[in-house]
C-alpha cells in the first residue's frame, strides 16, 4: 500500500465518523419532540458504514495462497507487496442512514398537547441519552485513531523525503 493511498484512507474514515457524530447530536437535539413532519415523535437514526470495495482478510490470504500452489502446497510467508493494489482496501463510506425501529416510550403527561386524551400518555422519542453519549465516544475515539493513523503517515512521507534529499 503507496502511501498517499493510506492518507486517503485514514480520510475517508475522518469523513464517515464526521457524519456519524452529526447524526448523534441531531438524535440528542431532539430528544423531546415529539412532533416532525412525517408526523408522531421523532425517531432515532442511526449510521451504517460500508467498506468501499475492501476485500476481507480472509479473502486476499486466499487469494495469496492460491497464486502460490502449483501442483503442491508451499508453506511461504504472505506478504502484502505492490502486485495487487486492489486487494488492500480503498477506505470506508456511509451506506446509509437508517431510523430506529424501537417503540417509543411512554410517558405520562396528561397536560402536555400531544398526550392521548383517553389515557394521558405521551410518545417521547425512542432516543436514550446513555446510547448516545456511547456511541460519541465511540465515533469519537475512531476519529482520533484516523486522525493519529493520518499524522504517522504525514511523517513517513516528510522522513521519505528527507532521505530523498
Amino acid at each position: 500500500m503507496d502511501l498517499l493511498n493510506a492518507s486517503r484512507i485514514s480520510g475517508t474514515a475522518l469523513a464517515a465518523h464526521r457524519t456519524k457524530l452529526n447524526v448523534i447530536a441531531e438524535n440528542l437535539a431532539n430528544v423531546d419532540t415529539t412532533r416532525t413532519e412525517e408526523g408522531g415523535p421523532y425517531q432515532r437514526k442511526m449510521v451504517v458504514f460500508k467498506g468501499d470495495d475492501i476485500d476481507s482478510f480472509q479473502s486476499v490470504l486466499e487469494k495469496k495462497q492460491a497464486r502460490k500452489r502449483v501442483g503442491e502446497i508451499v508453506l511461504e510467508p504472505i506478504t502484502f507487496d505492490d502486485e495487487n493494489k486492489q486487494e488492500n482496501g480503498n477506505g470506508v463510506r456511509v451506506d446509509e442512514i437508517v431510523k430506529s425501529q424501537e417503540d417509543f416510550r411512554l410517558v405520562y403527561n396528561p397536560a402536555h398537547p400531544d398526550a392521548d386524551p383517553q389515557t394521558g400518555y405521551v410518545r417521547m422519542p425512542n432516543v436514550d441519552h446513555l446510547t448516545e453519549i456511547a456511541d460519541m465516544l465511540v465515533a469519537k475515539r475512531s476519529y482520533e485513531a484516523s486522525v493519529t493513523a493520518l499524522s504517522a503517515t504525514k511523517d513517513m512521507i516528510t522522513k521519505a523525503l528527507e532521505i530523498g534529499r
